[in-house]
């Protein structure tokens, strides 16, 4: 079986480590998907859900709050300043952390402040529609 190995890295820690048949995530033109012997590759990648179809068919779902993308023909690496791991997620802090970038949006008195909010809203929105997509496959 064609497998790859795949290292999702978060700031804090090695997130996911494993060989996997296939990777779907959110490419910043659109979504990538990636088999094994896949062309060399430097990307960055977008907030959303990175699906990893593991060797035994499984699946694990990791969020990343955007972040690059290295593709070699063994070795998929992610590099994210924050990711999550599928079963981690908590909706409900989600939902908080996004009504308080739009309270922020609303409240912002420069530009720096808007886009600082933008971003965050942005990447909570992306967190709460990955850990949907997680909830459907289980």
């Amino acid at each position: 079986m064609n497998t790859i190995q795949v290292d999702v890295v978060s700031a804090e820690e090695l997130i996911y480590s494993g060989e996997a048949r296939f990777v779907a995530l959110p490419g910043e033109a659109g979504e990538l998907g990636i088999f094994p012997r896949h062309t060399p590759l430097i990307t960055r990648i977008r907030p959303g859900a990175v699906r990893i179809e593991k060797a035994d068919g499984t699946e694990e779902f990791v969020f990343v709050a955007g972040g690059i993308l290295e593709v070699q023909p063994n070795l998929i690496t992610v590099l994210s300043d924050t990711a999550i791991r599928g079963k981690d997620l908590d909706e409900a802090k989600a939902m908080e952390a996004k009504k308080a970038a739009e309270e922020a949006l609303k409240n912002a008195k420069s530009d720096i402040d808007l886009a600082r909010a933008q971003s965050e809203l942005t990447v909570m929105v992306a967190q709460i529609a990955a850990l949907r997509k997680f909830r459907q496959k289980r």
